[in-house]
């Protein structure tokens, strides 16, 4: 691993801290986050891992392109090396993954030649919500600083991910209001036409099903004819 540039430290945080402004969707933030730390950490291959609602690691991010390497396996809480490090909230290093027994997949750091890891917590106010993985392709020793400087990145990333969240809840709670307004008007449109308002709704429902289309752009279909013969 070579010298890390703690010009490009401070410019990665800060962009980091910039990212949820800039991007609109979860996945940009995540893939944008990856990129950036594996630039800082001059890492073969940075992956993010995030716990599902199963407490199971997926990653959700890497700049890898190996596909044995962004398929592999959930990984559950306290299985493997990120595993540990979620279920402990606490940094581990590994000199060499393949002879650690730890390590849950041997068999793909031997394909992809991944040699040192370092994973770190990604933590909001004391809950962990993912992992952070920096791999390198020969041994290395992570000093403290290396070790502060991506646990630091992680804190900073946790954050971003937590609010991007956040955000994407409150857009699908929002995409679904406004779905249930639409379904009540297109619903008192068809109840006019003589259906009692559970059949409105199952024709609407019917219709979605075989047009294989969201209820919310048969409701809208509905007011716009509707609109359009006044």
């Amino acid at each position: 691993m070579k010298t890390i540039n703690y010009g490009k430290q401070i410019e990665a945080l800060s962009k980091i801290g910039k990212a949820i402004t800039s991007y609109f969707y979860l996945d940009d933030v995540l893939n944008f986050i990856v990129s950036i730390t594996a630039e800082v950490m001059n890492s073969k291959i940075c992956s993010l891992m995030l716990l599902n609602e199963k407490k199971e690691l997926i990653i959700r991010a890497t700049q890898s392109m190996s596909e044995n390497y962004r398929k592999k396996q959930p990984i559950k809480l306290g299985q493997g090396i990120a595993g540990l490090v979620a279920k402990e909230n606490k940094p581990i290093a590994v000199y060499d993954v393949k002879k650690d027994p730890r390590y849950i997949n041997r068999e793909i750091a031997e394909k992809e030649n991944l040699c040192s890891l370092l994973s770190v917590p990604l933590s909001v106010k004391g809950r962990v919500i993912g992992v952070l993985n920096c791999y390198t392709d020969v041994p290395h020793e992570f000093n403290e600083e290396e070790i502060n400087l991506l646990t630091t990145i992680a804190t900073q990333a946790a954050v971003v991910i937590e609010n991007a969240q956040l955000m994407l809840k409150t857009r699908e709670i929002q995409e679904e209001l406004e779905t249930r307004k639409l379904v009540e008007r297109a619903k008192g449109i068809l109840m006019k036409h003589g259906l009692s308002e559970e059949e409105a709704f199952r024709k609407i429902q019917k219709k979605s099903m075989d047009l294989r289309k969201p209820m919310k752009e048969i409701a809208e279909a509905i007011i716009l004819t509707s609109e359009l013969e006044k």
